[in-house]
């Protein structure tokens, strides 16, 4: 391998350019961007400037990128869910290793190809559970592994949604229908799944799920509700989920405060109230959230039962003020609950007085998963190095588990609850 690890980048949205990429941009003494894919020309133009890439290594397509011979160490696949086995196979066949953006697919077929794709092929592939690098979820797997809890019993943890991001990416957005992306607890919640496993240091036996579309549907439209927010809607000074109020003025998500990061640059390239607003009145972000067409669910909760004996539950939930995960891990000798947003953990051994850890603020959680971002890239180079082992980091195999929960916890949903033995799913 080179001096500097080379890299391809093949889809450049809000994964591949803002988030992975930009990270990368910061690490340019230990990688190097060689060549880039998208079919949208203006990302295109904007990652390739990005990252120094000359215009014949500026490719409109996975497919055409991956036509040429081999051009790096290794693939970033950040194209659409529907998408990642069918362009990670080719990268492999290739000779490329693989970091796979999440969810590798919502196929049990495709999921058992890339696994012998990547064993024929003796190549590499990282799927990104961000989670796991972040620090406050590492500070309880320390805590977990060193025994100061005892054996764990139970878990519980709750996937903080938030409302508004529920209607910009699972009623507005990429991932809003099933068939066409995945189910939403593999979409948005495959991270907790593989980080609940990981913690729990056992394999998943059986799931049982409920959940369902509560709100996000045409009969629960306010009276005057228009099709869109722009469109006279005599709603709009009561509703939330009203495009202007998330994309112009919120104070945290607005362009009008400044924001031209994510969500924004997901409705335009160059975030200005210009722009903005032309998004709003002519695309999808635009609708009303009554008048979409989204079959994702809003709400679900999964349970676990642990080869181990744990027991495990997840709650997914839209309807939430503030984002973020918060989790309880109790053992027989102790128990800590911590707060993803604030950043805090207690840990609190029986009979002794808790501990307070609190991490800091992360600098931009909307955009790097509480620095989570940042660790999976440098772990990845560290593997691509030979300086990490695979237990340090989210191989395809242990991604493959926390996929087989998701499939059958959406199973268990759609057949009322009825639990779902993981076991025939691993074939």
């Amino acid at each position: 391998m080179s001096e500097k690890t080379k890299l391809v980048i093949i889809g450049l949205g809000s994964r591949g350019k803002n988030a992975y990429g930009t990270e990368l941009l910061t690490l340019q003494d230990r990688a190097e961007v060689v060549a880039v894919a998208d079919p949208n020309e203006e990302r295109l133009k904007i990652g390739g400037d990005e990252h120094g890439v000359p215009a014949e290594r500026r490719f409109r397509s996975a497919e055409e990128l991956l036509a040429q011979p081999k051009l790096a160490d290794a693939a970033l696949i950040c194209t659409q869910d529907r998408q990642h086995v069918r362009h990670a196979v080719a990268a492999l066949r290739k000779g490329y290793d693989v970091l796979m953006e999440k969810p590798v697919s919502p196929l049990l077929s495709e999921l058992q190809e890339i696994v012998r794709v990547a064993r024929e092929e003796k190549r590499r592939v990282v799927v990104c559970h961000v989670l796991r690098y972040t620090p406050f979820f590492h500070l309880i797997k320390e805590t977990v592994d060193s025994g100061r809890l005892g054996r764990i019993v139970n878990i519980q943890a709750l996937e903080n949604v938030r409302y508004w991001h529920q209607a910009h990416s699972f009623v507005r957005g990429n991932w809003r229908r099933s068939e066409d992306t995945s189910p939403m607890i593999l979409a948005k919640c495959c991270h907790d799944l593989d980080y609940l496993i990981w913690l729990c240091g056992s394999r998943c036996e059986k799931v049982s799920s409920f959940g369902s579309l509560v709100h996000f549907r045409p009969e629960n439209a306010p009276e005057g509700a228009a099709k869109r927010c722009l469109d006279g809607c005599k709603a709009k000074e009561t509703c939330p989920y009203d495009a202007e109020k998330i994309y112009i003025y919120n104070k945290d998500t607005g362009v009008l405060d400044g924001n031209k990061d994510w969500p924004v640059d997901i409705l335009s390239e160059n975030p200005t109230e210009e722009t903005i607003r032309e998004a709003i009145r002519t695309g999808p972000y635009g609708r009303c959230v009554y008048a979409c067409d989204n079959d994702v669910v809003d709400n679900q909760i999964v349970n676990m039962q642990m080869e181990n004996g744990a027991a495990l539950s997840l709650m997914m939930c839209a309807f939430t003020s503030i984002g973020g995960r918060t989790i309880k891990v109790m053992g027989t000798m102790g128990d800590l609950w911590g707060d993803m947003n604030r950043n805090i953990i207690r840990i609190c051994e029986f009979g002794k007085e808790p501990e307070i850890i609190d991490l800091g603020k992360p600098k931009n959680d909307f955009n790097d998963h509480g620095g989570g971002d940042r660790g999976l890239i440098l772990s990845f180079l560290d593997y691509l190095e030979g300086k990490a082992a695979d237990s340090t980091i989210t191989t395809l195999e242990t991604s493959i588990e926390s996929h087989l929960a998701a499939l059958a916890a959406e199973e268990s949903r759609l057949k009322g609850g009825m639990p779902v033995e993981i076991a025939p799913l691993r074939g």
